[in-house]
């Protein structure tokens, strides 16, 4: 059996076709507060209606789609659901917002073994708050059972977003200048990478459950979700040019970082200015990795940099603070020795 909000198929599973009904009831009420005006159609057809919102010349549509890896693991060996769906939408907003989008509207995809009603309508829950935080609609979504595909009530999430801007004010790299200052957002965590190194850890342990860190349960920590940072952004964009954004995912500060650069620039990186937390002096210990292959793993504390003229680098830290978020300059944007070299980042301080 396959089940949507739209509809349901079936297929010849065995499965109680009843259980497809009270999911998308359930989950009817979760949806309806994310609505934006753009939203033409209810949970009722078979496909979502958005209209482009008014006041765009030239709108650009921006796309994104990505899962929440194997933290599900940890959700399920915990039995907790309720914000697993918020990682799931963070991971898809957050790459939508660094081309400095507004996010539009959010559909989802859950695969199961076999539907359990209760969790189903526990993640989906989370995903409908993680797109409030987000000020996108949940539109619609897919639920499928395949048992031969997955054990019992195991299930795989996935996450698909689109966001717009108008052309002319679309984020690219080429705008980052020389003297551009690098500013960091705090994560709340792990985020939503690197938990298949985490689960190998958890492996060598003979209760994972009993793990504590300072005082309190680990397990728990690494379970916070992925901090959206959608609100801030569009905030501090309604004041002043940003001239990129790294959402800082698998492959940490390393890999993302040059993504934004354009050939001809560097970016380096104070590493003092920043401690990365328990949880990463956690992994750090029992992986027995060098910082350098942390930066390169793990978001190690930062969850987005964004690079900003110098002249505005004091009042964006005000605004973000005023938005909630912890930032503070890490580094700043130099050129290379020359002008063809690819983008790389200098890590000073280690």
């Amino acid at each position: 059996m396959e089940v949507n909000a739209n509809s349901i198929t079936y297929k010849d599973s065995g499965v109680d076709i009843a259980a497809g009904y009270s999911l998308v009831e359930r989950i009817k009420p979760f949806a309806k507060k994310t609505m934006r005006p753009e939203v033409l159609s209810g949970l009722g057809g078979f496909g979502a209606a958005v209209e482009i919102p008014a006041g765009y010349k030239q709108p650009v549509l921006i796309s994104a789609t990505d899962g929440v890896g194997t933290k599900l693991k940890l959700a399920m060996l915990l039995n907790q659901h309720d914000t697993i769906g918020i990682d799931l939408v963070a991971m898809c907003v957050n790459d939508i917002i660094v081309s400095g989008a507004e996010p539009l509207f959010f559909l989802d995809y859950y695969a199961t073994g076999r539907l359990n009603v209760e969790i189903a309508a526990t993640v989906i829950q989370g995903i409908a708050t993680g797109c409030k935080m987000a000020g996108c609609a949940l539109v619609g979504g897919e639920t499928a059972e395949m048992p031969v595909i997955y054990e019992d009530e195991l299930y795989d999430l996935a996450g698909f977003c689109v966001g717009i801007i108008e052309k002319e004010h679309l984020i690219l790299s080429h705008q980052v200048k020389p003297d551009d200052v690098l500013i960091a957002l705090s994560s709340s965590g792990v985020h939503s990478n690197g938990f298949s190194l985490i689960h190998a850890l958890l492996k060598q342990e003979s209760n994972p459950l009993q793990l504590m860190l300072q005082e309190e349960a680990l397990l728990p920590k690494l379970l916070t979700p992925t901090r959206i940072y959608a609100s801030a952004i569009r905030e501090l964009l309604r004041i002043m040019p940003i001239h990129a954004m790294s959402h800082i995912t698998g492959g940490g500060l390393v890999e993302n970082l040059p993504r934004t650069l354009p050939h001809g620039l560097k970016a380096i990186i104070d590493t003092q200015t920043w401690h990365q937390g328990p949880v990463f002096d956690w992994i750090q210990s029992k992986a027995n990795l060098n910082t350098e292959k942390m930066y390169e793993t793990f978001n190690c504390g930062v969850g987005m940099v964004l690079t900003i003229p110098k002249e505005k680098a004091e009042t964006a830290l005000t605004v973000l603070q005023h938005a909630g978020e912890t930032a503070w300059m890490i580094g700043s944007v130099v050129e290379s020795e020359s002008q063809q070299a690819k983008p790389t980042i200098l890590f000073a301080g280690l």
